[in-house]
């Protein structure tokens, strides 16, 4: 509405233009325009991203999407950094006075060693700087546990390592919403469930919610006692709640995503969990910002606009919504997947010197040299879900516990999902520890047991617990098996063609392997590892991998011929 000075001298002017008798139309005149202004619309921006873990620096791989030359190829950009986004933040708040920067979490988590080595606490820092104010809770938000992702909130010192970074961590100056994860012994949620943020008087809430199937591919000890309920029912369960506080406009910020075929802006053929999410949301929710899948789209899903924006930090999803200010509901909404140029956009001097400050601590860790690589070696797996890289990592945990002293371990299997990205040969190709941190940035420690044949056989059949996202374990060399993709669940793996350095497994024989600690304890569904006997810890993942590029070097891919499918 406008300023009553300004109103006043407008009916002035008019009195003065238009003669004393005419003061009666310049009131009406006026009178017309801010009824015009009262309807008019409210304008809010909605600044989001996700699943950026712990990039402050921009992401190895860029962003590939559609050559704007020839849409049938891609082109790869150079994306992210955290620089870069606050510049770019700064740029997309110009012009819109009511703006409100979110997230759709995994903030932190499977983080590059510049923030993992400080446990993260750079990230939470670089966010607050940035003016982050809401985020979702992810699933990597609980790899250290509950009580740590409490302190990534609340601030103190690490309860191990004390204090290591360059100032006192005061914690998260944003605040972190968990609607759907509930501590049995209380009974509520562990972070609020929603925020109300009012925008010319008209409130929006905010619910933030990570996806149902947490439990599943985190670490079982570290949400001990915590209850993830479906994600859909959550959210309506709180909207009568949310409209007695007058609220008519929701966001829900999930943690949860899909898998589109199409471009960074588009949305052709999504599919994935985050489909019947959104169609069994109450049509209160107005849209819904996702992530998880590490994918970038705008899309239209039961009539809601749903947006993510891909990984590390390479993209700013920029949201317009429309208010209206009789009903107070969202009336409008459209967003544009901005990409974080990493050679466009100036570098923020304050997240500059955030980083710097980190950077001289962790810089001589992060720079000894490990050893050096013929080529990349890549985390991509191929038809049968064997990786180069994976071959490799698993191939370093058998080496770290071969010995009869540090395991006697005969084969190694590793999660695919805790290989976080490819190690990119320089030019020179030497590689450094953070090369090799970046790609096993969980620092989990590696765990030798014994298990019968028949156990392999049946903690290898559970690679398919889903069967739409199966996760493939990588595995050693001198250890192979051949699974059937037209099996149905249970019979996958084929026993007769499981063989250990050419002789088949034998189903009643022990044989001791090594595993992270994180799937000993049964992470990513491999309960059957929690059956091994005669447990003996060794040394961490990436430590392992260390010791095996300097012992090694250079590395060279393997043939990958250690899993085979057929049909």
């Amino acid at each position: 509405m406008r300023h009553p000075l300004a109103q006043m001298l407008t009916v002035a002017a008019l009195t003065i233009v238009l003669g004393p008798f005419s003061q009666a139309l310049a009131q009406q005149v006026l009178a017309q325009q801010v009824l015009a202004q009262d309807d008019a619309p409210v304008d809010v921006r909605i600044l989001a991203i996700n699943d950026f873990h712990g990039h402050l620096r921009p992401a190895p791989g860029g962003i590939r999407i559609a050559d704007p030359d020839d849409k049938t190829e891609t082109v790869v950009v150079p994306a992210g950094g955290a620089e870069q986004m606050a510049s770019l933040l700064t740029q997309l708040r110009e012009g819109h006075p009511n703006n409100i920067f979110v997230s759709a979490g995994d903030l932190i988590g499977a983080s590059p060693l510049l923030s993992a080595m400080f446990h993260d606490e750079p990230t939470i820092e670089s966010m607050s700087m940035m003016g982050l104010e809401l985020s979702a809770v992810g699933n990597h938000e609980f790899d250290k546990g509950k009580d740590e992702l409490l302190r990534m909130q609340n601030g103190g010192c690490h309860p191990i390592d004390k204090c290591q970074g360059p100032h006192p961590f005061s914690g998260a100056k944003f605040r972190y919403l968990a609607a759907s994860t509930f501590d049995r012994a209380t009974g509520k949620t562990i972070f609020p469930p929603y925020e109300i943020r009012e925008f010319e008087g008209i409130p929006v809430a905010f619910i933030g919610l990570t996806l149902k199937g947490t439990p599943g591919i985190v670490s079982p000890a570290g949400i001990e006692g915590l209850e993830f309920r479906d994600e859909a029912v959550t959210v309506n369960a709180l909207v009568p709640e949310l409209a007695a506080h007058g609220v008519e406009a929701i966001v829900v910020l999930i943690h949860e995503g899909g898998f589109p075929t199409g471009d960074h802006n588009e949305c052709p053929g999504i599919s994935g969990p985050i489909v019947d999410i959104v169609k069994e949301l109450d049509a209160a929710v107005g849209m819904v910002v996702s992530g998880h899948t590490h994918k970038a789209y705008v899309c239209d899903i039961d009539g809601r606009l749903v947006t993510s924006g891909d990984k590390f930090g390479t993209l700013v999803t920029a949201i317009d919504l429309k208010l209206d200010r009789t009903t107070k509901k969202i009336i409008g909404a459209k967003a544009n997947n901005v990409i974080v140029r990493s050679n466009f956009y100036p570098k923020d001097p304050e997240q500059t010197a955030l980083i710097d400050a980190y950077d001289k601590l962790a810089t001589p860790i992060a720079n000894r040299r490990a050893g050096s690589i013929k080529e990349t070696l890549s985390r991509v797996p191929g038809d049968a879900g064997e990786s180069v890289l994976g071959d490799i990592i698993a191939d370093a945990q058998l080496a770290a516990t071969s010995a009869a002293a540090k395991g006697d371990a005969v084969i190694a299997l590793t999660n695919p999902g805790g290989i976080r990205t490819d190690i990119i040969k320089a030019e020179d190709g030497i590689a450094i520890y953070a090369d090799l941190f970046a790609s096993q940035p969980f620092r989990h420690q590696l765990v030798t047991l014994a298990l019968t044949g028949a156990q392999i056989k049946d903690a290898l059949e559970q690679q398919w617990i889903d069967p739409h996202r199966p996760r493939i374990l990588q595995v050693s060399k001198g250890f192979s098996y051949v699974w059937d993709a037209a099996k149905p669940f249970g019979e996958h793996v084929i026993a007769a063609r499981m063989s250990l350095d050419g002789k088949r497994i034998d189903p009643a024989a022990r044989y001791r392997v090594t595993v992270n600690n994180y799937l000993s304890v049964g992470g990513d569904g491999f309960a059957v590892f929690k059956q091994g006997t005669g447990q003996q810890y060794g040394v961490y993942d990436v430590d392992a991998l260390y010791a095996y590029f300097l012992a090694n070097s250079p590395i060279a891919p393997t043939k990958a011929d250690r899993i085979v499918r057929t049909n």
